[in-house]
């Protein structure tokens, strides 16, 4: 029999613990609540969870902090929940190992298909790409570093295959401008952020119906890209 996957909540906002437990509960998670930084740094010690959902305004230790000493114990998926909606805070949470960012106020569905889209990335962490993935009319195949619309193949240069690869490899996960910078052209490039802009408007172009409008190739202003999840 599977277990139930384990989420750990770390949240002080007494509303949020009794919305979003039951919430979790009610899909046939486990769920652990903690409502301070040591709290939560003990609950990840004795059971480390499937996925943290975590608060940055903590009554003891900054969410900044807590997120970093998790990340550097564990590669658990943390999905930070904070009323903390401004660009920067969320290119801080997310550099500082952060998976997701959910703002508040936020609606109980969406939170839930960041969990799941967290314990998939969970399941395929540690998989290399192989086969096929599908978004709309577009199939991106792994193995033979081609992509299709339908039956037509959409020729693409190797930089533009690995942007996409390492987009889908996180499908609905924000990836920030200095991860792909680093990932794609290597750490003296991550302030050179036109590099990016560049090569994502050529991808674009090959791929989005409606290059203006993007239905695959997502941005989070400021913060980075991200693949549809679905």
């Amino acid at each position: 029999m599977t277990r139930a996957s384990r989420i750990l909540l770390v949240d002080d906002e007494t509303s949020i613990q009794r919305t979003v437990v039951p919430l979790l509960r009610s899909r046939g998670y486990e769920v652990e609540g903690a409502v301070t930084g040591r709290e939560a740094m003990a609950a990840i010690d004795a059971q480390l969870p499937d996925v943290v959902i975590l608060d940055l305004g903590l009554p003891d230790v900054d969410g900044l902090e807590v997120c970093a000493r998790i990340r550097a114990r564990s590669n658990v998926p943390i999905i930070v929940l904070s009323a903390r909606g401004a660009e920067p805070q969320k290119v801080a949470a997310l550099d500082q190992g952060a998976d997701d960012y959910v703002t508040k106020p936020f609606g109980p569905e969406e939170l839930l298909a960041r969990v799941r889209a967290a314990l998939r990335r969970t399941l395929t962490a540690e998989e290399p790409l192989t086969g096929q993935m599908v978004r709309g009319d577009v199939t991106i195949d792994f193995d033979r570093h081609r992509v299709y619309r339908q039956d037509e193949e959409i020729r693409l240069t190797p930089k533009e295959f690995e942007l996409l690869a390492l987009l889908a490899s996180r499908a609905g996960q924000v990836l920030t401008h200095r991860t792909i910078l680093k990932a794609i052209w290597g750490p003296n490039a991550v302030n050179q952020p036109e590099h990016l802009r560049v090569l994502m408007g050529q991808l674009r172009k090959k791929l989005e119906p409606n290059p203006s409008r993007p239905r695959y190739l997502l941005t989070e202003p400021w913060v980075g890209y991200r693949l549809a999840d679905n």
